[in-house]
């Protein structure tokens, strides 16, 4: 098959909103020529077509894109997910979960390739919006109980002095593949940019609360169910005329 051409029929359906199409083709690739084929091609995709494919996570498949998708690549997709402004958040937490946890990946390695790149602590702090107080309960208590929280938010430098404290829940308590654990390996693995994620979330909740941003939903309980997305029906597209300005 003709790697190029591949690239611009993924492109195509990808602008004409055909999500599953494009995810059609590059899966045939990796059926008929393998995934080593399948990940130059992805290689090759602009990141907003990366993103594209990779945010229509569906847990009740496995993706083989998802599962060849680069730390790089990934962290440069993350980046960009802003621009279809959902503000449910549903698809960013469904494709983050799927490869972050994915059998195969370091955690760490995406969580750096993310931090690296400017933009990526405003992504994480989207990724944990709808658990901004948990999230803080964890920061100033290592536990996600909010009962054992005084709602006092610790200041910069006491967080960065609390860095590298002994955690007082270990990792498998809080495996869940989801936020609990995302925000156990930031604080406990990468510390600077859990500080940094965690800054850039206060001034969401700010914004929120004055009425002068949507960016943060309101708080709740409920887990989202990141099956429950639409496949590429609804969200189109992001906007190419963005994309080089927020990677």
């Amino acid at each position: 098959m003709n790697h190029l051409a591949l690239i611009a029929k993924t492109h195509n359906l990808i602008a004409a909103g055909d999500i599953v199409g494009a995810e059609s083709a590059l899966v045939e690739l990796a059926d008929s020529e393998g995934d080593s084929a399948l990940a130059l091609v992805l290689e090759q995709l602009p990141p907003k077509d990366v993103l594209a494919v990779i945010r229509e996570y569906d847990n009740s498949r496995e993706s083989v894109i998802n599962l060849l998708v680069t730390s790089s690549q990934f962290a440069r997709a993350v980046v960009i997910e802003k621009q279809y402004k959902d503000l449910t958040r549903t698809h960013l937490r469904g494709m983050v979960n799927s490869i972050v946890f994915r059998d195969d990946a370091d955690p760490v390695d995406f969580l750096t390739a993310i931090g690296d790149l400017e933009g990526g602590s405003d992504a994480l702090a989207d990724y944990f919006s709808e658990k901004w107080s948990r999230v803080e309960a964890f920061a100033r208590t290592g536990t996600f109980d909010l009962a054992q929280d005084d709602g006092e938010s610790l200041s910069e430098a006491a967080l960065l002095a609390s860095a590298y404290v002994k955690p007082r829940l270990e990792q498998d308590e809080v495996a869940d593949h989801d936020w609990m654990e995302l925000a156990w390996l930031l604080r406990y693995q990468c510390p600077d940019l859990f500080i940094e994620m965690l800054l850039v979330l206060r001034e969401k909740v700010r914004a929120f609360e004055a009425g002068s941003a949507e960016e943060v939903a309101p708080e709740g309980d409920t887990r989202i169910e990141t099956g429950d997305t639409d496949r590429g029906e609804a969200t189109p597209a992001a906007r190419e005329s963005d994309e080089e300005s927020a990677i």
